[in-house]
């Protein structure tokens, strides 16, 4: 079986020429010749709290979820979101999220961890244990030990998971979490399933040694559950299908095997665009892949969005410190390190900066912007169309609202940044 590829990363543009537009929306824009979020002037935030800073737009992340609410109702699907805890644990988000609807209510909105520190975290910021699913990887006797403590969801990814849970727990309720042999991803590495075998998930050729250990314990699996990758975008949709294709081939042996399962959790991994050739995911169509697929099931689908519900929610304020020509090579530095966004630097997400004086201004140059960190791969944007700009001057780092700040370290003893959070009507 051939599995097709997920794309890999553009490349940047090869000539400057007119500043980037597809970050622009309604509370982030260009407020007479300066950058501005839900009505704050960023530069002047910036001067008067210090970078690197953080600043969210707490609207966000509810509209974001709320879209893909929506478009799953449009679809006629019946749904549960989940939000990926790792993507942002911060309690003022959290509790944005937890307000969106009462538990049980297609408004609502449940908790996707993948850690017992995860799972605790939920529970204290407001979470029901009825509303947690969990889904980790190489999962321990003393990870055991929180998570059986609570009447949460346990998705399990190998067959060891499910003998080790099996003899702590015999006749407790399961979800399986499988490996579909296809993935999407934003670049390669971000794929989670493909050809080549990841950590994640019980393999086709290991799912009746899972069935049978299944058996063995008394479980009963009431939940499949797999994952395509992260960050994909849209034209990488036909790459998700397959995968969810994949996954029902599993999820018919399941059935055939006696066990009546309620729930297909299909992951999280939608991604938000960086750059303005870039394809959005049409959520309408991507809820109706889902619908098509398992809809002959009768099943409820589980999303768990993360990244996609945070990754526009938020910019990184850092200062220009230096503009130095080496090489043949222009290099714009900046206050702020992989430290604090490390989305290219493991990642390999493209990073798109922006002035936040006349940020319309257009890019005349090349340049490489790079962090603080004494390491060479600190680095933001490489061969990158940017204008002339000056020591002193500050930028903003877009999509800097997923993981980021929940990944943020001291290392170099290099600060981990501030945040500053934004609504509609008041700064906080």
């Amino acid at each position: 079986m051939s599995t097709a590829q997920p794309v890999s990363t553009p490349e940047p543009p090869s000539a400057t020429g007119a500043a980037p537009t597809w970050w622009c929306r309604p509370g982030f824009d260009v407020a007479d010749g300066r950058l501005s979020l839900n009505g704050a002037d960023l530069e002047a935030l910036a001067r008067e709290r210090g970078t690197p800073l953080f600043v969210y737009d707490l609207a966000r992340p509810r509209e974001n979820m709320r879209a893909l609410q929506q478009a799953l109702a449009r679809a006629g699907v019946p749904y549960v979101t989940r939000f990926a805890l790792k993507a942002s644990p911060d309690p003022r988000i959290l509790a944005v999220l937890r307000a969106m609807g009462a538990p049980g209510t297609q408004d609502s909105v449940g908790i996707d961890a993948c850690s017992p520190g995860e799972v605790t975290h939920a529970l204290a910021n407001g979470w029901e244990p009825e509303e947690i699913s969990h889904t980790g990887t190489n999962v321990s006797e003393r990870d055991l030990d929180v998570l059986l403590a609570r009447p949460i969801r346990i998705n399990l990814d190998g067959v060891s998971q499910v003998e080790r849970l099996g003899r702590r727990a015999p006749g407790r309720t399961i979800g399986l979490r499988i490996n579909q042999a296809a993935g999407a991803g934003y670049t390669e590495h971000l794929s989670y399933a493909g050809e080549r075998p990841t950590k994640f998930g019980v393999t086709e050729d290991r799912l009746d040694d899972a069935i049978a250990a299944v058996r063995r314990h008394g479980l009963v699996v009431d939940t499949l559950h797999f994952h395509a990758g992260s960050g994909w975008l849209g034209d990488q949709l036909d790459l998700f299908a397959t995968a969810l294709r994949n996954a029902t081939r599993l999820l018919d042996r399941i059935l055939a095997a006696g066990h009546a399962v309620s729930e297909v959790n299909v992951g999280g991994g939608l991604g938000g665009v960086a750059r303005d050739d870039e394809v959005p995911v049409d959520l309408d169509a991507y809820a109706q892949v889902v619908a098509e697929h398992l809809r002959p099931y009768g099943v409820t689908a589980a999303f768990e969005p993360g990244d996609y519900v945070m990754k526009n929610a938020a910019v990184l304020l850092g200062e220009v410190v230096t503009v130095e020509r080496r090489g043949g090579v222009t290099f714009v530095g900046l206050d702020v390190g992989w430290n604090v966004d490390c989305a290219y630097f493991i990642y390999k997400y493209a990073k798109e900066v922006i002035t936040t004086r006349d940020p319309m201004r257009p890019r005349t140059q090349l340049v490489t912007i790079a962090g603080h960190i004494n390491e060479a791969g600190d680095v933001f944007a490489e061969d990158y169309p940017f204008p002339e700009v000056e020591e002193g001057e500050t930028v903003a780092l877009l999509n800097a609202g997923g993981y980021l700040q929940a990944m943020s370290m001291t290392h170099c003893l290099r600060p981990m940044g501030t945040a500053v959070y934004l609504d509609r009507e008041s700064t906080t």
